[in-house]
């Protein structure tokens, strides 16, 4: 115990201590080194923080070397700023280097700046998901297919970056598909990586289209190595099939206010406080943009509608309903 108290005064007190202090200021080279580094350790992160960081250090410690050969005149302390300048500067030759080897074709800047940027995703990160997909924007023609119903294997993940696609089941319009959206991330998500199918639906252009796309098996390699990136794809394709499924339950109605609810698969939200046990079929409509013609029912069938709406029904003694027990009891 003895010895570390001896060490420690030995460490404070054994330096002579400052008797008198220099009236005059140090020159202006170190007042000047000494505003580089304060605005310098105020950079940010990324590779413009870090060139940002790198460049004002690196002022710095070269002021402070002129500062101490001209004023000083102390060749260690002159050594040691000159060697920590010439850190500074082949840091910044190297992210600076780095920050254009990671430069990309104006649509894939573009698609960095509207989707990835905005979640924080680094140049070095989105810089190997557009490797995986070769660096190539895809052109569809206008009324060409992406896919076919019952013909076109699932063995890609598309990203739309310009145009509009069209999807269709048996003839039958669905919905459209607008840029920065996946053109088939339900497919995607139907199957496990191991697993093989086919697209349910057809896909056609409705102008001239470009897309990225992702080859299955290398995007899954992809993300066996990368697990961040996995998760950020699970959360885009996951918020687009939502999207999905909302601009499909906005064109499901029925008539007089009804509305089908997302969340109870086979019946239909209704407004009114009561509704009879079994309505006509003609009262079912398919949502169009252009078009709703009466008498068409939705991909849920009319008879499985009265089904559902029977069942949930009361039911009284002898199988009636309970609208017709009140209308009997007053007769």
């Amino acid at each position: 115990m003895g010895e570390n108290a001896s060490f420690w005064e030995g460490l404070i007190y054994a330096h002579p201590t400052c008797t008198t202090w220099k009236q005059e200021a140090e020159g202006s080279i170190y007042h000047l080194a000494s505003i580089l580094f304060v605005v310098g350790f105020m950079g940010g992160s990324g590779f413009f923080g870090l060139l940002y960081v790198f460049s004002l250090l690196g002022l710095g410690f070269l002021c402070s070397s002129v500062w101490a050969w001209l004023d000083v005149c102390a060749a260690d302390i002159f050594s040691w700023n000159f060697i920590l300048f010439a850190i500074c500067f082949v840091q910044f030759i190297y992210v600076t280097y780095q920050v254009r080897s990671v430069s990309f074709d104006r649509e894939f800047q573009e698609l960095y700046s509207s989707l990835f940027q905005p979640l924080g995703i680094s140049l070095t990160v989105y810089r190997k998901i557009v490797l995986c997909c070769d660096a190539e924007v895809v052109s569809l023609e206008k009324e060409h297919c992406y896919a076919m119903q019952g013909k076109t294997p699932i063995d890609k993940l598309s990203l739309l970056v310009s145009g509009r696609i069209r999807v269709t089941v048996d003839g039958e319009f669905l919905h459209y598909i607008f840029p920065l959206q996946f053109l088939d991330s339900p497919e995607w998500d139907s199957l496990r990586p191991t697993e093989e199918g086919i697209f349910q639906v057809t896909l056609t252009a409705e102008t001239d289209c470009r897309y990225v796309a992702w080859r299955r098996k290398k995007l899954y390699l992809l993300f066996a190595k990368h697990r961040f990136i996995s998760r950020l794809f699970s959360v885009l394709i996951g918020s687009d099939i939502a999207e999905k499924l909302y601009a499909l339950n906005d064109r499901v109605q029925v008539g007089k206010g009804f509305r089908y609810d997302i969340r109870l698969p086979n019946f239909y939200h209704v407004s009114l406080p009561e509704t009879p046990s079994v309505q006509p079929s003609h009262h079912l409509q398919r949502g169009s943009p252009r078009h709703k013609p009466p008498g068409v029912t939705n991909s849920f069938s009319a008879q499985s509608w009265r089904e559902d709406s029977a069942t949930a029904a009361p039911q009284g003694h002898g199988g009636k309903s309970k609208a017709e027990e009140q209308k009997g009891g007053a007769e």
